[in-house]
């Protein structure tokens, strides 16, 4: 972790979740769990304002989520189209993507059937665990 300057890397795999931390990072240096865990809710500062309330048409939006730290591919090959595109519908078997990590193509399936809304993340960039990949209505 050091050696790639990550101060935090998180992993989930059906039921089974870890988190390490460095020693710089805040809190708990190694945390294994088993099952589903409950994410921890951000304080407000005492006197901050409420934020404000997100846009009622994204909140209702379902998000396919990156199971892994990676590279972030919306094809198998750049000469090739997409997974899929904004305005498909998916089922929980479509692959819809694939993340590169360690030199391993990980096929990414939606998991969720939805019609796809939008594509949050960007061809050929890295992304981060549980960042957004992909919106569904």
């Amino acid at each position: 972790m050091k050696k790639n300057g990550l101060a935090v890397f998180k992993m989930e795999r059906e039921g089974f979740k870890i988190t390490l931390k460095t020693a710089g990072a805040e809190g708990v240096t190694q945390v294994f769990t088993q099952g589903p865990a409950a994410a921890p809710v951000p304080q407000a500062a005492p006197g901050a304002s409420a934020p404000p309330a997100p846009d009622t048409e994204v909140s209702n939006l379902r998000e396919i989520k990156s199971p892994m730290v990676g590279t972030f591919y919306t094809a198998s090959s750049p000469d090739i189209a997409p997974y899929v595109s904004v305005g498909q519908e998916v089922t929980p078997d479509t692959v819809v993507c694939i993340v590169e990590a360690m030199k391993v193509m990980n096929e990414i399936k939606a998991e969720v059937a939805g019609t796809i809304a939008e594509i949050s993340a960007e061809n050929g960039k890295p992304v981060q665990f549980g960042q957004a990949l992909f919106r569904l209505k």
